[in-house]
């Protein structure tokens, strides 16, 4: 028979054991990518996929939209960002359907929509690319603050190539701005990321 004096203890240590588990599931979920402190709704844009239908961000709420600018003739950065994404939509599973990749085409001038549509479907066939003029660009640009520079390659068939910003930007299900993601990032923090913003949706 168990003394008053143990049964106390248990006792004590059950109460202590749910505090712990209460603890750990009050805590708030921090992001693990380069979190933006005062989400505020992304820059609005539309701009023609490679389908050569309008792509209007407005029109994605209730997805998590993740844009990243690159261009097709990328050497390293983008087709490593691009690569991850797609792992990163096949370890979300069912999930994967709230989703939407974009890539912005820093190259018009190289970058058809033909061009586009079988860069970035050889990753995954639900990205995008995305395609606008030149007047087009520049607001986007501007607004995400993404710089984007030609540099001339003398001794190269390419002629030239675009020295850009290589973040990936992460937009809730509501429209806003949350972070930004290196090409470096580790997938499954992504996949966090974007599971945990998908089941939090509009809030």
């Amino acid at each position: 028979m168990r003394s008053p004096a143990m049964k106390s203890v248990r006792f004590g240590l059950a109460v202590f054991v749910c505090c712990l588990a209460l603890t750990a599931c009050s805590r708030e979920y921090t992001l693990r990518g380069s979190a933006i402190t005062s989400p505020k709704a992304a820059p609005a844009f539309t701009l023609t996929d490679h389908n050569g239908q309008p792509f209007r961000l407005s029109a994605q709420q209730g997805r998590v939209v993740l844009v990243y600018f690159g261009f097709t003739s990328c050497p390293d950065a983008c087709p490593t960002t691009l690569s991850n994404l797609a792992r990163v939509r096949r370890d979300l599973g069912s999930d994967a359907a709230r989703v939407q990749v974009v890539m912005v085409s820093l190259d018009p001038e190289r970058d058809s929509a033909e061009v586009l549509r079988n860069y970035v479907t050889a990753f995954d066939a639900t990205f995008l690319g995305l395609r606008g003029t030149p007047e087009e660009l520049a607001p986007v640009l501007k607004a995400y603050g993404v710089a984007a520079i030609k540099r001339k390659l003398p001794d190269s068939a390419l002629g030239y190539t675009i020295d850009h910003t290589i973040y990936t930007y992460v937009i809730d299900p509501a429209g806003r701005l949350r972070e930004t993601f290196s090409p470096d990032a580790a997938t499954a923090d992504v996949a966090s990321d974007v599971r945990y913003l998908i089941r939090t949706g509009d809030s």
